[in-house]
């Protein structure tokens, strides 16, 4: 090491000025930047750590470290490490790491023999854009002499590297443009189409308890950006709850990025979840962006949560707890904005117990819990969802208005419908579809709509209950029809008031108020 490490440094600085200046390839600049600090400082090894303006890490070039350093215990203890050094804008000397409070309890010192730790922030305009990062086995090893001879490089540094940083940022903008755009596009487009077709605030289908209590969950969540997990049976309508605590919140202008977990590929999940760069495995000829990346400033829901790989689970909890990330076989590390709505029909607490799902990343999900209701839980909403569907189907198969006897309504009603709403949906389009001469054909129901078993399984509730639960949903809709009056609902139901008296009575419906 020379006797004067200032005098060196300068006399260094304005010999690489202009050389620096005129680099091309920024991977060039990077390294002579970092070898001149190895050899000013006499450093064993160094790293040379680039500071994204949204505060993610990327490794760029390493002096005598390999990527395994980063991993683990020592990758937290770097992280924690650099993030002081970046909050604080001003270098970070340790004469002796493993006597530091902050550092002692990493069990990666000891394993990787360090000591002394120099670490010096690189500035550009009004941030931190870069780190050097020094270390020696030796104890004491660094000085302030050390730290003033570095100075007058990262001075020098400071503006080359805003140059090459901001030609980057640019070109980088542009490839995750390209790759995201397209299909960005294409599902908020969907998303947006299916949303306007089936629920928007003011119009959720149905007017029971259940359902309203699911409309308060889902105003609540919409109008914050914590995690969401939508919790419910098969064909409960958690797809479309996302989509309306999407575009019912702040992140309506960006993406919705779905990802169907049971459909991930096992081996491809990280990477379609995280993205991967260029060779990180048999096949990846390019970088590219994962679904995370996509939804950026958006929404990443993961329909089906309880089938993720416990493999990926950490990883997740990381983007959760972090807002981190990084793309398989790459060692940069990227931050996330996207908001995180989850869904389910897996008791995920029994998942917990049974070890197949993560405590911790269940608790980190379970912020803001929505649960969507089973139909069985709601049945006086059928007479309102069949008629949704009826005049939707009706439409769309151009039938004009289909009648609809009795005997298709009690059928409907006596349904338990196992496979809820989406069930009930089905059969209606069906119904439309397939039925002649304006009239729907009861037959084409489910065989054991007339309040049979399905399959030797016992209904949720008895044909007595069922018909007196869609009889009272009739009742409500015509008095809400005819904004309260008595008279008109029961003209509208083809009763005399009187009847509609006892209905009213019989149905819990009789609190006073008269025509």
């Amino acid at each position: 090491m020379p006797d004067s490490p200032t005098q060196a440094a300068r006399a260094m600085v304005e010999a690489l000025r202009g050389v620096l200046c005129r680099l091309a390839e920024p991977s060039i600049v990077l390294r002579t930047v970092l070898e001149q600090a190895v050899a000013l400082t006499g450093a064993q090894r160094g790293l040379f750590v680039e500071v994204a303006a949204e505060g993610g890490l990327a490794y760029q070039v390493l002096h005598g470290f390999t990527p395994k350093h980063f991993e683990g215990d020592a990758g937290r203890f770097s992280r924690q490490l650099f993030r002081r050094v970046v909050e604080g804008r001003q270098a970070v000397l340790l004469a002796n790491a493993l006597e530091d409070p902050g550092y002692q309890s990493a069990e990666s010192l000891q394993a990787m023999r360090v000591a002394a730790i120099l670490c010096v922030p690189i500035e550009t305009e009004d941030r931190v854009a870069a780190l050097v990062h020094l270390e020696h086995a030796r104890p004491g090893h660094f000085t302030a002499a050390h730290l003033d001879a570095l100075r007058p490089l990262v001075e020098v540094a400071g503006p080359v590297l805003g140059t090459l940083q901001a030609g980057r940022r640019l070109a980088a903008e542009g490839d995750r443009l390209r790759d995201a755009e397209a299909e960005s596009r294409r599902e908020a487009a969907e998303a947006r189409q299916e949303l306007a077709g089936e629920w928007s605030f003011g119009r959720f289908v149905g007017r029971s308890g259940p359902v309203r209590e699911l409309e308060a969950a889902v105003r609540k969540a919409a109008a914050t950006e914590f995690p969401v997990l939508i919790r419910g049976e098969t064909g409960t309508g958690k797809s479309i709850v996302a989509r309306v605590i999407h575009y019912a919140g702040p992140r309506a202008g960006g993406a919705l990025v779905t990802v169907f977990c049971p459909s991930l590929e096992r081996g491809m999940v990280e990477a379609e979840l995280f993205g991967h760069k260029r060779g990180a495995f048999t096949g990846a000829q390019t970088d590219r962006p994962g679904k995370v990346q996509a939804a950026e400033d958006g929404t990443l829901f993961l329909d089906e949560i309880g089938e993720l790989p416990p493999e990926i689970q950490p990883k997740l909890l990381r983007l959760l707890q972090e807002r981190t990330y990084e793309r398989l076989g790459d060692a940069e590390e990227r931050r996330s904005n996207a908001r995180i709505v989850a869904a389910t029909n897996r008791d995920l607490e029994q998942e917990v117990r049974a070890g197949r799902f993560r405590r911790d990343l269940f608790e980190r999900l379970d912020f803001l819990p929505v649960r969507t209701p089973p139909l069985r839980e709601h049945p006086e909403d059928i007479p309102l969802l069949a008629r949704h569907f009826l005049s939707r189907f009706a439409e769309r198969f151009g039938t004009g208005p289909m009648r609809v006897s009795d005997e298709v309504f009690a059928r409907l009603a006596a349904w338990h419908w196992p496979g809820n709403v989406r069930e009930l949906e089905h059969a209606v389009e069906k119904l439309v579809a397939l039925s002649h001469e304006g009239e729907l054909d009861p037959t084409l129901l489910p065989p054991g709509a007339e309040g049979g078993k399905e399959r030797g399984e016992e209904p949720a509730m008895t044909l007595k209950a069922r018909v007196d639960a869609f009889e009272r949903g009739l009742v409500v809709e015509a008095l809400r029809a005819a904004g309260g009056n008595r008279t008109e609902a029961a003209r509208k139901l083809g009763i005399s008031r009187v009847t509609l008296h006892d209905k009213l009575h019989k149905h819990g419906l009789a609190r006073g108020g008269d025509d």
